[in-house]
């Protein structure tokens, strides 16, 4: 049996969807390491990996997500972390390093210790044909004209990062793609765009859903039909008056509305109507399997979760991948979508009866369901990753399969 490690950033949209296909690895007989932070460390410990610990808690995000701020995070992250991450990974001699597309300290260190490396999507594929946020554009040339700071912590970060570390096939700019000889992507090739444009180094493996702990304290069997599910994520401190318009949108409608707050305080909520529950963080998968609408900022672990449900999503997107997940769904008919500037209760209020009493709304999402289970999920992850073991030579051998360069789309 092989030792396999995994470097992800530590964020829930990030570490969740690893979660199953760690604890696959470990079922078969592999040792299972993962590098994370404390948050993350009981979640990770379940799947059965021994965990080891990074400083600090991750990138230190603030405001909503762009992607010159994200580039910025991740270098500095990077920067940071490395030296803890390669002195426990030079003492566990891992056999395979599975880092996160977004992770670039997963790709430093493969290089530095000279060992094969796949890398996972936790959002969907980049490439010319569906561009990578963080990839060179107009968009990101204006952000950074605007931000001249930003640019130069980053460039500040990643000069120190080449000048420390081995960075070669590390994207220079596009910090959110990087790839591997192997590229596991947690979604469908029905959910992908441009799927048809990707080479055999990827393999879309489906949504990694399950290995979430429970939480008891959660009153899932009070929740009364129809339940009608919001949350804008963890990682950006949400606006409590969009939140409060979600509630007062949703609760003529619904038997039971929750909301998810993250980092924000329910209390900026105000007064609630007794049948919404707000909380900053719920079992999501669980309220899920429960829920007839999904109001989402269009993160693709939780849009990813919703499919898994087979429930309709209404996508507010924040940044990042968002705009090009709520595109998405759109597409292929499972939501609809609403810009947050154009968050009203009216608007929501009408939307969301379109969600609820539209029968092809919950038919496309079914259908969703259905492709992306059948793409694998964990068990097929699990089997890319041994088979990719057994190229690469197996236990204690190096790399010896093609350069990131060589295998880009």
């Amino acid at each position: 049996m092989s030792t396999i490690a995994f470097l992800t950033v530590p964020l829930h949209g990030h570490v969740n969807p690893t979660l199953p296909v760690m604890a696959e690895l470990v079922h078969r007989g592999h040792t299972v390491t993962c590098h994370t932070t404390a948050a993350f460390a009981d979640a990770v410990a379940a799947t059965g990996a021994t965990v080891y610990l990074c400083p600090g808690d991750g990138p230190p995000f603030s405001g909503r997500p762009t992607p010159l701020t994200l580039l910025d995070h991740l270098a500095r992250t990077a920067v940071g972390v490395l030296p803890s991450v390669l002195s426990d990974l030079r003492r566990t001699r891992p056999d395979l390093i599975v880092h996160g597309s977004a992770c670039p300290w997963g790709p430093v260190a493969a290089n530095e210790l000279g060992v094969p490396a796949a890398s996972v999507f936790t959002t969907m594929a980049f490439n010319r044909s569906v561009p990578s946020p963080t990839g060179a554009s107009r968009h990101l040339l204006a952000a950074a004209a605007a931000r001249p700071g930003t640019v130069r912590g980053y460039l500040r970060s990643r000069r120190r990062l080449s000048r420390r570390h081995r960075t070669r096939g590390l994207p220079l700019l596009d910090l959110a793609n990087a790839r591997q000889p192997l590229n596991l992507v947690f979604t469908s090739r029905a959910f992908q765009p441009r799927a048809e444009t990707f080479g055999p180094s990827y393999r879309f493996v489906g949504p990694s859903v399950g290995a979430r702990p429970h939480d008891p304290s959660f009153p899932l069997d009070l929740l009364r039909p129809p339940v009608l599910y919001a949350s804008l994520g963890t990682v950006f401190d949400a606006d409590p008056r969009v939140l409060r318009t979600f509630t007062q949108a949703l609760a003529p409608l619904a038997g039971t509305v929750v909301v998810s707050t993250g980092h924000t305080d329910p209390a900026l909520l105000g007064p609630l109507p007794s049948h919404v529950t707000a909380r900053r963080f719920v079992p999501q998968p669980d309220v899920l399997d429960r829920a007839a609408l999904f109001v989402t900022h269009g993160g693709m672990n939780g849009v990813n979760e919703a499919l898994d449900a087979g429930v309709p999503l209404l996508v507010v997107p924040q940044g990042a991948d968002q705009p090009l997940v709520a595109r998405r769904v759109v597409a292929l008919g499972a939501g609809l979508s609403l810009r947050t500037e154009d968050v009203t209760a009216a608007r929501v209020t009408a939307l969301a009866r379109r969600l609820l009493t539209e029968p092809g709304f919950r038919a496309a999402a079914a259908g969703l369901r259905t492709a992306q289970r059948e793409a694998g999920g964990p068990r097929r992850a699990a089997d890319e990753l041994e088979e990719y073991l057994r190229r690469s030579g197996g236990p204690g051998r190096v790399n010896t399969v093609d350069s990131p360069q060589e295998c880009r789309p």
